[in-house]
């Protein structure tokens, strides 16, 4: 199994990325809260990785921080959660922000998160209350931006509806926060930041 990967970014399509390990390039989906804080392409990057192997695929999902994967893998084993959604979890919310909503069993906020309804909110609830305890981690800054693509409101919209949300609210979500000079990633997280009535 893979855990981990040391290599050059070669590029960040979220939520995809590919990263050059000794000349090999490894496609790895990432969730937004890793995105947000890599270095720029051509630099070099730690990912740490989940390997998942089905009968019909094989995937590698990459973080920057244990306590990002380690919640991705607790929402895996909740029944109805798959890699998709424990994604958009990730992506949406902090781990902190997320242990502590499932330690208040506010699950009317939970089912903000794109994929998760009341039902399933209610399970990780259930499931993940005694498991979230230490998932903390200090945020690093994101990287500014070298040079702010033109087309940042069109890669924001691509990425927030890879994330599960339906067209017509990224449209809404991107004109209502996205600024001129924004970079994608700023709108994203302001984005998810409103979808979460932040």
């Amino acid at each position: 199994m893979i855990g981990r990967l040391r290599g050059t970014l070669v590029s960040k399509q979220p939520p995809w990325l590919l990263l050059d390990v000794g000349g090999v390039g490894y496609e790895v989906e990432a969730p937004m809260s890793t995105i947000f804080d890599l270095p720029a392409t051509g630099k070099e990057v730690i990912l740490l990785t989940h390997h998942a192997v089905k009968e019909d695929s094989v995937a590698l999902y990459g973080f920057l921080h244990e306590s990002e994967r380690t919640l991705f893998r607790s929402l895996l084993k909740v029944s109805g959660i798959g890699a998709k959604i424990a994604l958009a979890v990730l992506s949406g919310v902090s781990t902190a922000d997320f242990a502590r909503l499932v330690q208040a069993g506010d699950v009317v906020a939970l089912t903000k998160i794109p994929g998760i309804g009341k039902k399933t909110a209610e399970r990780i609830v259930v499931e993940l209350r005694d498991r979230v305890d230490g998932l903390e981690h200090v945020r690093l800054p994101g990287q500014p931006a070298s040079a702010v693509p033109m087309d940042a409101a069109g890669e924001a919209t691509v990425a927030l509806q890879q994330l599960g949300y339906k067209p017509a609210e990224v449209t809404r979500l991107v004109q209502k926060v996205a600024a001129d000079g924004d970079s994608a990633e700023a709108i994203i997280r302001k984005a998810l930041r409103a979808a979460l009535g932040g």
